[in-house]
């Protein structure tokens, strides 16, 4: 199987980091760790000053594999399911400690774990095609990935209950309007504009850009690995309940699900 991520470093000094798991780059520890380690690689590169993350096929990152053939996301239940978010979980902390300056391109669906990934980033460049949800809840699950943290920062605590206890689906007008990204733009230009975006910093002294971006995340990795520490402890006891297995199947049957509180 090929690599689950590319690295192209531009004459620019932006690299663009591209998930390779097209059409929906499912969520998996494989392709968190790849992420970090490419982003992690950057730091001390005078070739890299500023990246985007970037996808290739339909989605950004739709989230779990809940379909069957992942090899493991935030949602999953089973009794390899603590080893899978161990990983998954430390991968969010690595990404929210990059002195790097990272852009999302999120121009198609951002769901579930999805929507988390996104948000590790610096900003985000989205269109009106994309889709952004946290949809758990209707999953019967509790959230993870530290969205309990880098969420309510983008959005505020009522952003982050609208976005947590309905489980809806914003497209990216109104994800960027509610602030879940910086900048709206038509379908074909995503990646042209995060390139730019991150040129635009790229320009700027490096030692400064990267003193800043830490200033302006500190602790957020500390903070993000408590809160993914209790996120994992919600979504072991909740992935015990009747209430999971119906939201799972229904998924899969493409229903809404009839829960009863067990």
């Amino acid at each position: 199987m090929s690599a689950p991520v590319t690295v192209d470093v531009r004459e620019d000094r932006v690299a663009v980091v591209e998930m390779r798991r097209p059409p929906h780059n499912f969520f998996s520890p494989e392709l968190v760790e790849a992420i970090a380690d490419a982003l992690e690689s950057f730091e001390g590169d005078p070739a890299v000053r500023a990246a985007v993350l970037a996808a290739e096929g339909r989605s950004f990152c739709a989230g779990a594999n809940l379909g069957g053939n992942g090899g493991g996301t935030d949602t999953d239940v089973g009794p390899t399911a603590t080893s899978v978010t161990a990983r998954l979980y430390e991968g969010a902390a690595r990404l929210c400690a990059v002195a790097t300056p990272v852009v999302a391109a999120v121009h198609g669906p951002a769901i579930g774990g999805g929507l988390g990934l996104a948000l590790t980033a610096s900003l985000r460049v989205t269109c009106k095609e994309a889709r952004f949800s946290a949809n758990f809840a209707k999953l019967g699950i509790h959230h993870g990935f530290g969205l309990t943290v880098t969420l309510p920062e983008l959005v505020g605590p009522s952003g982050a209950a609208l976005v947590l206890l309905t489980g809806r689906r914003f497209n990216g007008e109104e994800a960027t309007a509610l602030g879940l990204a910086d900048l709206c733009v038509p379908a074909d230009q995503v990646r042209a504009r995060a390139v730019a975006l991150a040129a635009e910093m790229a320009e700027n002294a490096p030692l400064a850009v990267q003193a800043i971006n830490r200033t302006l995340r500190a602790g957020l990795a500390d903070r993000v690995r408590a809160a993914t520490a209790h996120e994992a402890a919600e979504q072991a006891r909740l992935g015990a309940t009747d209430d999971a297995r119906e939201g799972l199947l229904a998924v899969s049957e493409r229903r809404s699900g009839s829960f009863t509180g067990t």
